[in-house]
Protein backbone atom coordinates (compact mmCIF):
# COMPACT_ATOMS: atom_id res chain seq x y z
CA UNK A 1 0.00 0.00 0.00
CA UNK A 2 0.83 3.48 -0.87
CA UNK A 3 -0.68 6.50 0.35
CA UNK A 4 -0.02 10.09 0.47
CA UNK A 5 -2.17 13.49 2.43
CA UNK A 6 -1.82 16.89 1.70
CA UNK A 7 -3.93 20.20 2.55
CA UNK A 8 -3.92 23.72 0.44
CA UNK A 9 -5.11 27.02 2.17
CA UNK A 10 -6.12 27.92 -1.13
CA UNK A 11 -6.06 31.57 -2.73
CA UNK A 12 -8.77 33.33 -1.08
CA UNK A 13 -9.12 32.07 2.55
CA UNK A 14 -6.65 33.24 5.50
CA UNK A 15 -6.66 30.20 7.28
CA UNK A 16 -7.25 26.27 6.74
CA UNK A 17 -10.09 24.56 8.36
CA UNK A 18 -9.18 21.22 5.95
CA UNK A 19 -7.04 18.18 8.29
CA UNK A 20 -6.17 15.08 7.56
CA UNK A 21 -5.16 11.98 9.05
CA UNK A 22 -3.23 9.46 6.57
CA UNK A 23 -1.41 6.16 8.19
CA UNK A 24 -1.13 3.17 6.34
CA UNK A 25 -0.17 0.97 8.96
CA UNK A 26 -2.37 0.03 12.20
CA UNK A 27 -4.32 1.81 14.36
CA UNK A 28 -5.23 -0.08 16.93
CA UNK A 29 -7.14 -2.81 15.65
CA UNK A 30 -7.41 -1.41 12.27
CA UNK A 31 -4.63 -2.15 9.83
CA UNK A 32 -4.90 1.26 8.26
CA UNK A 33 -6.59 4.60 8.63
CA UNK A 34 -7.65 7.32 6.09
CA UNK A 35 -9.39 10.85 7.28
CA UNK A 36 -10.80 13.74 5.86
CA UNK A 37 -12.25 16.87 7.70
CA UNK A 38 -13.29 20.34 6.69
CA UNK A 39 -14.31 22.29 9.24
CA UNK A 40 -16.98 24.92 9.49
CA UNK A 41 -17.58 27.86 12.00
CA UNK A 42 -15.87 31.38 12.92
CA UNK A 43 -11.94 32.35 12.54
CA UNK A 44 -10.84 29.97 14.67
CA UNK A 45 -13.73 27.81 14.92
CA UNK A 46 -13.62 25.35 11.56
CA UNK A 47 -9.89 25.02 11.94
CA UNK A 48 -10.23 23.88 16.18
CA UNK A 49 -13.23 21.06 14.49
CA UNK A 50 -11.77 19.23 12.47
CA UNK A 51 -8.39 19.09 14.10
CA UNK A 52 -10.35 18.13 17.27
CA UNK A 53 -12.49 15.65 15.44
CA UNK A 54 -9.47 14.17 13.81
CA UNK A 55 -7.54 13.53 16.42
CA UNK A 56 -10.27 12.57 18.80
CA UNK A 57 -11.77 9.92 16.75
CA UNK A 58 -8.04 8.53 15.97
CA UNK A 59 -7.96 8.36 19.57
CA UNK A 60 -11.00 6.66 20.21
CA UNK A 61 -10.30 4.22 17.74
CA UNK A 62 -7.07 3.26 19.03
CA UNK A 63 -8.70 2.64 22.38
CA UNK A 64 -11.15 -0.04 20.55
CA UNK A 65 -11.30 -3.49 21.62
CA UNK A 66 -13.34 -4.25 18.68
CA UNK A 67 -11.83 -5.82 15.72
CA UNK A 68 -14.81 -5.18 13.39
CA UNK A 69 -13.84 -1.95 11.03
CA UNK A 70 -18.08 -1.04 11.01
CA UNK A 71 -18.01 -1.31 14.99
CA UNK A 72 -14.72 0.64 15.25
CA UNK A 73 -15.37 3.83 13.47
CA UNK A 74 -19.45 4.26 14.19
CA UNK A 75 -18.33 4.05 18.11
CA UNK A 76 -15.65 6.18 17.36
CA UNK A 77 -18.10 8.73 15.37
CA UNK A 78 -20.65 8.56 18.07
CA UNK A 79 -17.77 9.60 20.81
CA UNK A 80 -16.09 12.06 18.97
CA UNK A 81 -19.00 13.92 17.84
CA UNK A 82 -20.52 14.14 21.98
CA UNK A 83 -17.51 15.33 22.59
CA UNK A 84 -17.00 17.97 19.66
CA UNK A 85 -20.10 19.09 21.01
CA UNK A 86 -18.81 19.05 24.92
CA UNK A 87 -15.95 21.31 23.20
CA UNK A 88 -17.91 23.87 21.50
CA UNK A 89 -19.49 24.54 24.97
CA UNK A 90 -16.49 25.88 26.11
CA UNK A 91 -16.21 29.15 24.61
CA UNK A 92 -18.66 31.30 22.83
CA UNK A 93 -15.89 31.54 19.67
CA UNK A 94 -16.62 27.81 19.37
CA UNK A 95 -20.33 28.16 18.93
CA UNK A 96 -21.49 26.41 15.95
CA UNK A 97 -18.63 24.75 15.13
CA UNK A 98 -18.94 21.30 13.36
CA UNK A 99 -17.04 19.78 10.05
CA UNK A 100 -17.64 17.19 7.77
CA UNK A 101 -15.54 13.70 8.19
CA UNK A 102 -14.88 10.97 5.42
CA UNK A 103 -12.70 8.07 7.35
CA UNK A 104 -11.54 4.90 5.43
CA UNK A 105 -10.07 1.83 6.20
CA UNK A 106 -8.94 -0.80 3.44
CA UNK A 107 -8.84 -4.66 5.24
CA UNK A 108 -7.78 -6.94 2.32
CA UNK A 109 -9.60 -6.97 -0.51
CA UNK A 110 -12.59 -4.84 1.28
CA UNK A 111 -12.77 -0.67 2.07
CA UNK A 112 -14.92 0.31 5.08
CA UNK A 113 -16.29 3.95 4.12
CA UNK A 114 -17.96 6.19 6.46
CA UNK A 115 -19.04 9.79 5.70
CA UNK A 116 -20.97 12.87 7.48
CA UNK A 117 -21.25 16.02 4.89
CA UNK A 118 -20.18 16.90 1.86
CA UNK A 119 -16.39 15.76 1.60
CA UNK A 120 -15.55 12.79 -0.62
CA UNK A 121 -14.51 9.15 -0.95
CA UNK A 122 -13.81 8.38 -4.82
CA UNK A 123 -13.11 4.90 -6.37
CA UNK A 124 -10.74 5.47 -9.37
CA UNK A 125 -10.01 2.85 -12.39
CA UNK A 126 -10.62 3.68 -15.99
CA UNK A 127 -13.60 4.99 -14.69
CA UNK A 128 -14.15 7.66 -11.47
CA UNK A 129 -17.12 6.56 -9.01
CA UNK A 130 -17.91 8.38 -6.00
CA UNK A 131 -18.47 6.13 -3.03
CA UNK A 132 -19.79 8.35 -0.80
CA UNK A 133 -23.22 10.56 -0.77
CA UNK A 134 -23.19 14.05 -0.36
CA UNK A 135 -25.48 15.26 2.60
CA UNK A 136 -26.33 18.17 0.69
CA UNK A 137 -29.50 20.83 0.39
CA UNK A 138 -28.92 20.36 -3.45
CA UNK A 139 -28.16 16.41 -3.07
CA UNK A 140 -31.23 15.94 -1.27
CA UNK A 141 -33.80 18.03 -4.12
CA UNK A 142 -31.67 16.13 -7.18
CA UNK A 143 -32.72 12.88 -4.65
CA UNK A 144 -36.33 13.93 -4.64
CA UNK A 145 -36.14 15.03 -8.43
CA UNK A 146 -36.74 18.43 -7.64
CA UNK A 147 -33.64 19.97 -9.18
CA UNK A 148 -31.13 19.22 -11.17
CA UNK A 149 -27.16 19.43 -11.41
CA UNK A 150 -26.85 22.23 -13.96
CA UNK A 151 -29.54 24.57 -12.44
CA UNK A 152 -27.83 27.91 -11.52
CA UNK A 153 -29.51 26.92 -7.98
CA UNK A 154 -27.56 24.38 -7.89
CA UNK A 155 -24.42 26.08 -7.92
CA UNK A 156 -25.75 28.77 -5.71
CA UNK A 157 -26.38 26.20 -2.78
CA UNK A 158 -24.19 23.84 -3.31
CA UNK A 159 -22.36 24.57 0.60
CA UNK A 160 -25.45 24.20 2.44
CA UNK A 161 -24.74 20.82 3.89
CA UNK A 162 -27.37 18.78 5.79
CA UNK A 163 -25.15 16.60 8.43
CA UNK A 164 -21.71 17.45 9.80
CA UNK A 165 -20.28 16.25 13.11
CA UNK A 166 -21.27 18.31 15.77
CA UNK A 167 -24.29 20.22 14.42
CA UNK A 168 -26.55 17.45 17.05
CA UNK A 169 -26.66 15.24 19.32
CA UNK A 170 -27.54 12.36 17.67
CA UNK A 171 -24.77 11.79 14.43
CA UNK A 172 -25.71 9.68 11.67
CA UNK A 173 -23.26 8.53 8.88
CA UNK A 174 -23.61 6.82 6.34
CA UNK A 175 -21.16 3.41 5.84
CA UNK A 176 -20.14 1.45 2.60
CA UNK A 177 -18.51 -1.27 2.16
CA UNK A 178 -16.54 -1.46 -1.67
CA UNK A 179 -14.50 -4.37 -2.61
CA UNK A 180 -11.34 -2.79 -4.21
CA UNK A 181 -9.29 -4.42 -7.13
CA UNK A 182 -5.51 -4.46 -7.59
CA UNK A 183 -5.39 -1.48 -9.93
CA UNK A 184 -8.06 0.70 -8.22
CA UNK A 185 -6.86 4.16 -7.25
CA UNK A 186 -9.06 5.50 -3.76
CA UNK A 187 -9.23 9.71 -3.34
CA UNK A 188 -10.28 11.30 -0.66
CA UNK A 189 -10.72 15.13 -0.16
CA UNK A 190 -13.12 18.02 0.87
CA UNK A 191 -15.02 20.05 -1.44
CA UNK A 192 -12.39 22.78 -1.87
CA UNK A 193 -11.35 20.35 -4.55
CA UNK A 194 -14.32 18.77 -6.25
CA UNK A 195 -16.23 22.24 -6.54
CA UNK A 196 -13.08 23.57 -8.47
CA UNK A 197 -12.37 20.36 -10.56
CA UNK A 198 -14.64 18.33 -11.97
CA UNK A 199 -14.72 14.62 -11.93
CA UNK A 200 -13.12 14.01 -15.47
CA UNK A 201 -9.94 16.14 -14.73
CA UNK A 202 -9.65 14.56 -11.70
CA UNK A 203 -9.91 11.10 -13.18
CA UNK A 204 -7.27 12.32 -16.08
CA UNK A 205 -4.74 13.43 -13.25
CA UNK A 206 -5.04 10.16 -11.24
CA UNK A 207 -4.32 7.73 -14.35
CA UNK A 208 -1.31 9.77 -15.05
CA UNK A 209 2.04 7.83 -14.70
CA UNK A 210 3.52 9.95 -12.12
CA UNK A 211 3.99 9.14 -8.43
CA UNK A 212 1.05 9.81 -5.86
CA UNK A 213 2.16 12.63 -3.71
CA UNK A 214 2.98 14.59 -7.50
CA UNK A 215 -0.70 13.83 -8.11
CA UNK A 216 -1.70 14.94 -5.32
CA UNK A 217 0.46 18.21 -6.02
CA UNK A 218 -1.59 18.58 -9.41
CA UNK A 219 -4.38 18.05 -8.01
CA UNK A 220 -4.64 20.89 -6.11
CA UNK A 221 -2.86 23.30 -8.00
CA UNK A 222 -5.34 22.33 -10.51
CA UNK A 223 -8.07 23.26 -7.82
CA UNK A 224 -6.16 26.53 -7.68
CA UNK A 225 -5.56 27.10 -11.35
CA UNK A 226 -9.33 27.59 -11.42
CA UNK A 227 -10.29 29.72 -8.56
CA UNK A 228 -8.71 28.16 -5.21
CA UNK A 229 -11.67 29.44 -3.68
CA UNK A 230 -11.72 27.12 -0.57
CA UNK A 231 -9.26 25.13 1.62
CA UNK A 232 -8.00 21.74 -0.24
CA UNK A 233 -7.40 18.58 1.21
CA UNK A 234 -6.97 15.62 -0.63
CA UNK A 235 -5.74 11.48 0.55
CA UNK A 236 -4.46 9.39 -2.80
CA UNK A 237 -4.45 5.32 -1.73
CA UNK A 238 -2.80 3.05 -4.12
CA UNK A 239 -3.97 -0.17 -2.30
CA UNK A 240 -2.04 -2.83 -4.40
CA UNK A 241 -4.22 -5.60 -3.07
CA UNK A 242 -1.87 -8.63 -3.30
CA UNK A 243 -4.73 -11.38 -2.43
CA UNK A 244 -6.30 -12.80 -5.57
CA UNK A 245 -9.28 -10.42 -6.10
CA UNK A 246 -12.81 -11.08 -7.98
CA UNK A 247 -12.85 -7.90 -10.13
Amino acid sequence: MKAVAITDTGLKRSINQDYVFCRDTKVGNLPNLFVVADGMGGHKAGDLASRFTVDTLVSEIEKSDSDNPISVIGDAIKTTNTKLIAKAAESEDYAGMGTTLVVACVVDNSMYVANIGDSRLYVIDNQIRQITRDHSYVEEMVSLGKMSRDAKEYSAKKNIITRAMGASDRVIPDFFEVDICDDDVILMCSDGLTNMVDDEEIKDIIKMPEGIKHKAEMLVDEANNNGGRDNIAIIIIEPNIDEVSLC
